[in-house]
């Protein structure tokens, strides 16, 4: 136990109470930080997996509900849009072979 004693003697206490006090409430801080963060890793996938088929039975009213279609492989189409246009939502459909729908 020389060697504690030695080194107490070389390099003696440097740090006030309020330094200590300081650091400890940093630790302590940190700790409850990483807690907080591991918690929140672990608990999420499991609350979402009770949550999911809540959400679906769930009826909200007032909600937009929006219908989605698609378009066959073969077909392709150009959506156009132009500044120059009356309104801003106003969109040109030109068709693969050169037909045009909507405002254009």
């Amino acid at each position: 136990m020389q060697a504690d004693k030695e080194w107490d003697l070389i390099r003696p206490e440097r740090q006030s109470s309020a330094a200590r006090a300081s650091a400890g409430i940093l630790r302590v801080a940190l700790l409850f930080g990483f807690a907080a963060v591991a918690l929140a890793l672990i608990a999420t996938p499991y609350l979402d997996s009770r949550t999911r088929p809540w959400i679906g039975q769930a009826r909200f009213d007032g909600l937009d509900y929006t219908a989605t279609g698609s378009v066959g492989r073969n077909a392709s189409y150009t959506l156009r849009r132009s500044v120059l246009q009356d309104t801003p939502q106003a969109v040109c459909v030109i068709h693969d072979n050169g037909r045009r729908s909507g405002q254009c």
